[in-house]
């Protein structure tokens, strides 16, 4: 029996539709799966690193309102170094324009909560997780640091850093509420499976250069 053109159509889009599902189902599972043990809520917990990379987000959201993420992932940072968990944070993020500027913002707040402008340290350059977690090997010369972000975001960081045999754990910031968060959390869900595309294309952060001493 001859199938038609729109029956064709139809199967084929099932099955690209079906293979889009299970390759997030897969990329999620091996992502948390690799990542279990390696992630914090307790800061009594959490063993000391030298030093923290605050992953980077916009202060506001496009509505204009104040980003919870952002704000979150200061508290986290605060109590972090506070603790003495850590005693340097790379404030890692997106300053693609003149106009938009995540680590200074990042840096700014913490200022505001007491940490030492000599204990922070900015990477302009981190435009994606996967670059930030390269280059704080690459340029900042760390092979074992604590990731600072919720947790979602943290365990892709972790698997990142796995591959490239890194030493990293991650404390979670406090997520956002799930009306703020599903957009984020649906980007995550394609964000992981890009992972594995970057990893087998053996992508290269967009900038690397100098080596940054942190002491």
């Amino acid at each position: 029996m001859k199938i038609s053109k729109r029956k064709y159509l139809f199967i084929l889009l099932s099955i690209i539709v079906f293979a889009i599902i299970i390759t997030i189902f897969i990329a999620d599972i091996i992502i948390k799966t690799s990542s279990n043990g390696f992630v914090f809520n307790d800061i009594n917990k959490i063993h000391h690193n030298k030093t923290g990379l605050l992953l980077g987000t916009s202060k506001y959201l496009k509505s204009g309102q104040k980003n919870q993420y952002f704000s979150n992932r200061i508290t986290a940072a605060v109590n972090l170094y506070n603790a003495g968990k850590i005693d340097f944070i790379v404030i890692s993020g997106d300053n693609s324009t003149k106009y938009y500027n995540e680590p200074m913002d990042m840096k700014k707040e913490l200022l505001k909560n007491g940490i030492p402008e000599d204990k922070i340290f900015l990477d302009y350059a981190g435009f994606r997780t996967y670059d930030s977690v390269i280059r704080m090997n690459k340029i900042f010369g760390q092979n074992s640091f604590t990731v600072i972000s919720q947790e979602f975001h943290n365990r892709r960081a972790i698997y990142i850093a796995q591959h490239f045999g890194l030493n990293v754990i991650g404390f979670n910031a406090k997520d956002v509420d799930v009306y703020n968060g599903f957009k984020t959390k649906m980007r995550e869900k394609f964000a992981r499976v890009k992972v594995f595309i970057d990893i087998l294309t053996n992508k290269q952060p967009k900038f690397l250069g100098e080596h940054i001493e942190i002491k």
